[in-house]
């Protein structure tokens, strides 16, 4: 037969009943006082310590008596909790990092950061450090460009209402890209810089988080780093466009929304997670190129929203641009005047498949005589 020990007996000597862990203390005293009623001392004795037991689970559970970290709102919910869910912290592109990921999938080969890659994931801006060279920039181009940038950091300063995008359309091959990316060299400028391939995907809905990302990414760059920074968007009507019987998707409709949302709430832009007040964005600019945007949803290119901006270079841009291109090649200014009027009505792309041209000649030339002195060795 089995003696349980009574709940004064365990308090008074603990020793004789070692046999007793923390893990079935509850069940043997409940069974105690089923078989023994307990004295006056004993009841009092263990109503104290429930009470220290109480009083120790309160203090370690609260990280501090003056801390505001764990105050309750009126659903119940701890400060950290609301502060994970509005995080826009996904963490998913984190890989096989140490201290994250458990070591035992951190290969030791390629150092303890496994994921090589991460670094330039993470480079989500454009640098301009190949643009080498001393390049004509057409000074109607640059006002345009440089006023809208400036207009769009000193808008809380101005008393009217500033365009968030500014649409740069015009012919093919005109050098509405490249001259952008000379002003934004010129500026000091650290744009996110996005393709028409990117407005649309299998997945809906993904094209215009990745328009809000991008925003946001080029107000980290604002807020971190002190640059001014931008969003480009290079051929926009290519991916928004309707052209014929093209088919309209949801997240045609979804990336035209996300713009025009920016455009009415600049400094509002979520990703997902849930708004709070301190999530304020920097107002950042928007430049997208295009060939013809009569394509485009009508309310997205209104006045209020986007600045347009029709770009056709006189003949004297296109002479100063030429002449820039030439310049290393030993060709005066009159000859490429010559060259220009020999070609009128031509693009600026056609310039420089020109001189690409007289490249490949003189390529062949060596070549030929190379190959020709080795078939007479043989």
């Amino acid at each position: 037969m089995i003696v349980f020990p009574t709940h004064a007996e365990f308090i008074t000597n603990p020793n004789r009943c070692s046999f007793i862990t923390s893990r079935n203390y509850k069940t043997f005293s409940s069974i105690s006082f089923c078989l023994k009623k307990p004295t006056s001392a004993s009841s009092s004795a263990s109503k104290e310590e429930e009470s220290n037991e109480k009083k120790n689970e309160s203090t370690k559970r609260k990280l501090s008596e003056q801390s505001s970290w764990e105050a309750k709102d009126s659903e119940g919910k701890d400060y950290l909790y609301k502060l994970g869910k509005e995080a826009d912290n996904m963490n998913i592109a984190v890989g096989a990092r140490a201290g994250i990921i458990d070591d035992l999938f951190v290969g030791k080969f390629l150092g303890t950061d496994a994921d090589i890659v991460f670094d330039y994931r993470q480079k989500a801006t454009r640098s301009f450090e190949y643009l080498q060279g001393d390049y004509y920039i057409a000074p109607t181009f640059m006002d345009k460009v440089v006023c809208h940038i400036v207009k769009n950091f000193i808008a809380h300063l101005l008393n009217v209402k500033v365009p968030l995008i500014l649409g740069i359309w015009g012919g093919k091959g005109q050098g509405k890209t490249f001259q952008t990316e000379l002003i934004f060299q010129a500026m000091g400028v650290e744009p996110v810089i996005m393709s028409a391939g990117e407005l649309e995907s299998d997945r809906a809905g993904e094209p215009g988080k990745l328009i809000r990302e991008r925003y946001r990414t080029a107000s980290q760059v604002v807020q971190n780093q002190g640059k001014m920074s931008c969003l480009m968007v290079n051929d926009i009507d290519a991916g928004l466009g309707r052209f014929g019987f093209t088919q309209m998707t949801v997240n045609n409709q979804i990336v035209v929304g996300t713009l025009m949302n920016l455009c009415d709430n600049p400094k509002r832009v979520s990703v997902g997670q849930d708004w709070r007040d301190s999530d304020i964005t920097h107002r950042i600019p928007i430049i997208v190129t295009g060939n013809d945007f009569s394509t485009i949803y009508a309310p997205l290119i209104r006045d209020g929203r986007m600045d347009k901006f029709y770009w056709q270079p006189t003949r004297e841009d296109i002479t100063n641009i030429v002449c820039r291109m030439y310049e290393k090649d030993g060709i005066s200014r009159d000859e490429v005047v010559s060259i220009v009027d020999t070609f009128p009505n031509q693009a600026l792309d056609f310039y420089g498949a020109l001189r690409s041209r007289t490249y490949d000649r003189s390529i062949s030339k060596v070549f030929c005589r190379l190959i020709s002195r080795d078939m007479c060795f043989c």
